[in-house]
């Protein structure tokens, strides 16, 4: 499959979320969306990438902007993750990997010269008709939040 890219239309999805309830791409047509996705809760960068988000999710939500965490991990787990961190961003539990795998995240990747199948860390920022708007890959955590949240103002007064 061919990697998601801008102008492309962004995959649908409907997924259960940490706090209870269910989150879609759909319910948020008409706002921006920016979705991270992640390997693992509770992970070193994962940790972090998810607290930088959290910090400034009042400058995406005063921005007019949705923001979601995506990982296969389940609901449970992301509800310990958001406690345990007081994370301020949603948190969706893609368990069967759709929409990881409908978003081109989902690869092969190596640790130690083993490989193994997981979590390629991308952010989409897709804009209010459901269109990606931009694509960030293999994602450097350091000052990745504050890049996006630059975009996607921009997106709003574009």
């Amino acid at each position: 499959m061919a990697p998601l890219r801008p102008g492309d239309p962004a995959p649908e999805f409907e997924l259960a979320r940490d706090g209870g309830g269910s989150i879609s791409l759909s319910a948020l047509r008409g706002k921006p969306v920016v979705l991270f996705f992640y390997p693992k809760d509770d992970t070193k960068t994962c940790t972090v990438e998810a607290i930088s988000f959290s910090g400034l999710s009042e400058a995406f939500a005063s921005a007019g902007v949705a923001l979601i965490g995506i990982s296969p991990d389940s609901v449970k787990s992301h509800d310990r993750f958001a406690k345990k961190h007081d994370l301020a961003v949603a948190l969706a539990a893609d368990e069967e990997k759709t929409v990881v795998n409908a978003y081109g995240v989902w690869a092969e990747k190596s640790l130690y010269g083993r490989k193994y199948m997981g979590v390629e860390r991308t952010t989409f920022l897709i804009d209010a008709a459901g269109i990606i708007n931009h694509v960030w890959e293999k994602v450097r955590v350091d000052g990745h939040a504050e890049d996006v949240l630059t975009a996607a103002k921009a997106l709003r007064t574009g």
